[in-house]
């Protein structure tokens, strides 16, 4: 039994082993010999390997829920299913198509911030870069996808991830502890990822009663709310849009403000 445990686990010491994501570098299939890698940091893993991960990461997550690595992993492992749904729906849409098809990625060396600088205020770059600005976030931060065997899946799962500062943004939400919940609703609505649902679950424990209070009266209904009326997130070439101004793309998705408990809370609004 140790023995199998130990080949189980292994491919969280090779995570350790792997450098940090190259962002600015699209994931494609690659020929990788009889090395049966699908992409570059492609890690296989058996359907036992990935319970065992599946079950650490996601205790992991839950005992710290900014190892965002962990967080990662649980994804990985746990969201065959609603990564297909996803993928599926980005294909039926003309925008969501054409992003499988051109993978793009939303890293520092991809983005023009002198660009994103110039653009006039309220616009959905301008609005970003603020948001990475006062949050001290960086996209850089996001793992690289290494256990999904689907290379096309991986994408998807990637650019959930380099997508999320930019739900914040369009949701008015910042990144404390109440302001990440809020978006894991959101999330949750909209991708049906197990990670999303189990964040949105479990997260609301560390709140202290007054801002739980605020969650579950007013946050989450609203999160609920504009979860299920937008258009799914993922279906938006963000980087052609960054100089549409970040009310209209709100009005165009159909997510409206947020109350006002959070509004205080957050950077200057458009």
């Amino acid at each position: 039994m140790a023995t199998l445990l130990l080949r189980a686990l292994r491919p969280l010491r090779l995570l350790q082993c792997f450098p940090g994501p190259a962002a600015g570098v699209g994931l494609r299939a690659s020929s990788h010999g009889t090395t049966g890698l699908l992409y570059p940091e492609h890690i296989p893993t058996s359907p036992l390997q990935k319970a065992l991960l599946a079950v650490g990461s996601a205790g992991m997550a839950l005992y710290d829920p900014y190892r965002h690595d962990m967080v990662a992993v649980l994804g990985e492992t746990t969201g065959c299913h609603a990564l297909k749904v996803l993928r599926d729906q980005m294909k039926k849409d003309p925008e969501g198509a054409k992003i499988l098809q051109e993978r793009p990625r939303i890293s520092l060396s991809t983005l023009d911030l002198d660009k994103l600088q110039s653009l006039p205020e309220g616009s959905l770059g301008c609005e970003y870069l603020r948001f990475l600005d006062v949050n001290r976030v960086s996209p850089d931060t996001r793992a690289p996808t290494r256990f999904v065997d689907d290379e096309e899946l991986a994408y998807v799962i990637q650019r959930y991830r380099e997508v999320h500062d930019m739900l914040h943004t369009l949701l008015g939400m910042p990144t404390n502890m109440l302001g990440e919940i809020v978006v894991k609703w959101f999330e949750a609505v909209q991708t049906g990822l197990p990670m999303c649902i189990l964040g949105a679950l479990f997260g609301p424990v560390r709140l202290h009663a007054q801002h739980l209070q605020v969650l579950v009266s007013e946050l989450i209904p609203w999160a609920i709310q504009n979860g299920r009326r937008a258009r799914c997130v993922l279906n938006l070439y963000y980087e052609q849009r960054w100089e549409q101004p970040l009310r209209a793309l709100r009005e165009e998705l159909g997510i409206t403000d947020p109350p006002p408990p959070i509004m205080s809370r957050t950077w200057p609004r458009p």
